[in-house]
């Protein structure tokens, strides 16, 4: 049996079924128990103030809080409300969080998941609320990093992500907290490392995360209507990154395209590019093209924005060039 939610009440879900089973996960974050968005609705009134807690406008602090409970055996998850917030926590983060357990042994835990809330543009927020930020902390080992695509990946993703023993920063973009999708009505996870093809095809592969991967869904519809067979990869989790998927695929097609609505420069569509490279040289058929934000800071309003995303004709034309570049 299935049922219908969103985005957003996938993500409600996974807190409120791990929370009952487990007394010592807590939430904490910024007005959590008043906002508006769907994804912490109802947990105070289920699980009282003591386990979701307001936290002061100071992400450093809290942070570093959720990480000294994490020490003593608890298991915070820890909303921050615009990733672009995550940068006020970097210290706490990179310099503790991510080093813990490889500074002190493997037999100490440190599990703690830090939700990056309404994640990226779409709503004209401007430079300080939409900034894609992945691509800094996938630099520093030590973090697991969760970008998923639907509401079934976010669900499952989010409930091994409570359950994980390490620091795990979790994407949440907000252009997909209203998308919906069925998830079946049993318990089920997602486990990391472990991405998945979203559309057979044969002529070119297109890799993309989060929303990105939305629009690459629909610029496989237009190609297909123009003998372009795309299959479509979503990784769902960055690190860790299932490179082998991404090379069996590219070894069928030889053709790479990366699609990432951040900023092209230092993105991480670089990094993937450069595995690909080096994993399967032999077979690309083409050179691997990435199609990403400009790197300018990311206007107010919606006329703006659109001038600073990758768009589905942006997509489309790069893999229309690629094929008659490079169709052989």
């Amino acid at each position: 049996m299935k049922h219908t939610i969103t985005f957003a009440q996938a993500i409600n879900e996974a807190f409120k079924e791990e929370m009952r089973k487990n007394k010592n996960i807590f939430h904490f974050g910024e007005d959590i128990r008043f906002n508006n968005i769907d994804t912490t609705k109802g947990l105070a009134e289920e699980f009282g103030v003591d386990r979701v807690m307001h936290a002061p406008i100071s992400e450093g602090s809290f942070i570093n809080a959720a990480i000294g409970a994490s020490m003593m055996g608890l298991r915070p998850i820890i909303e921050i409300f615009y990733s672009d917030f995550l940068l006020l926590a970097c210290d706490s983060i990179i310099s503790e969080a991510a080093t813990w357990r490889y500074v002190h042994g493997p037999e100490f835990k440190l599990p703690m998941v830090i939700r990056a809330a309404n994640t990226g543009a779409g709503t004209g927020s401007g430079a300080y609320h939409a900034k894609y930020v992945e691509s800094t902390f996938l630099h520093y080992p030590g973090i697991k990093v969760i970008y998923p695509s639907t509401p079934y990946d976010a669900k499952g993703l989010m409930k091994t992500a409570i359950n994980d023993n390490n620091p795990i920063i979790f994407f949440e973009e907000k252009l997909l907290y209203g998308t919906y999708e069925e998830v079946p009505n049993s318990e089920y996870t997602i486990p990391f490392g472990k991405g998945i093809i979203r559309q057979e095809g044969k002529d070119v592969t297109i890799v993309a995360w989060g929303n990105a991967q939305l629009k690459c869904k629909e610029a496989a519809t237009r190609l297909s209507k123009e003998g372009i067979s795309a299959e479509l990869i979503d990784p769902r989790t960055l690190m860790p990154f299932d490179i082998d998927l991404v090379s069996q695929s590219v070894k069928k097609t030889g053709r790479l395209i990366i699609v990432e609505d951040g900023n092209k420069r230092g993105g991480f569509g670089a990094e993937i590019s450069a595995m690909i490279t080096e994993d399967c040289f032999q077979y690309l058929k083409a050179p691997i093209l990435r199609v990403a934000g400009e790197d300018i800071p990311i206007p107010s309003g919606l006329y703006g924005e659109k001038f600073t995303l990758p768009s589905i004709d942006n997509i489309v034309k790069n893999v229309i060039w690629l094929l008659k570049r490079f169709g052989n």
